[in-house]
């Protein structure tokens, strides 16, 4: 599958989806400090998944109605982060093409689809 990581992306999810084979631009490597709707737009321009920690991609998806390829928006306290990167490419294993298009939060233990 193919995705976006934003800077706020812990990047050791881009390196664990890396390794299991997915397309993964991460803009902390191609055009740091990117302002968010030019992340999203980005997004849907190349078809990839957002993978991003910054609420305010659910400000831009939901109050502003902007256009998406797909969300996976990461909300993990840091007593949780040891187990990150092997949740979300679990994530992407289970749920594959169903993320495409969709706002999926990723909590420790819960993934939820609105």
């Amino acid at each position: 599958m193919r995705f976006l990581a934003d800077e706020s992306c812990d990047f050791s999810v881009v390196r664990a989806l890396r390794s299991a084979n997915h397309d993964v631009v991460a803009i902390a490597e191609v055009s740091p400090r990117e302002e968010d709707p030019s992340v999203m737009d980005r997004a849907v321009r190349e078809s990839r998944i957002l993978i991003t920690e910054d609420k305010d991609f659910g400000q831009l998806v939901y109050a502003k109605m902007q256009t998406t390829a797909g969300v996976i928006f990461i909300r993990f306290p840091a007593r949780a982060r040891r187990s990150l990167p092997a949740t979300v490419v679990e994530l992407v294993r289970r749920r594959g093409e169903s993320l495409i298009g969709n706002f999926t939060v990723l909590q420790p233990g819960r993934a939820r689809t609105g």
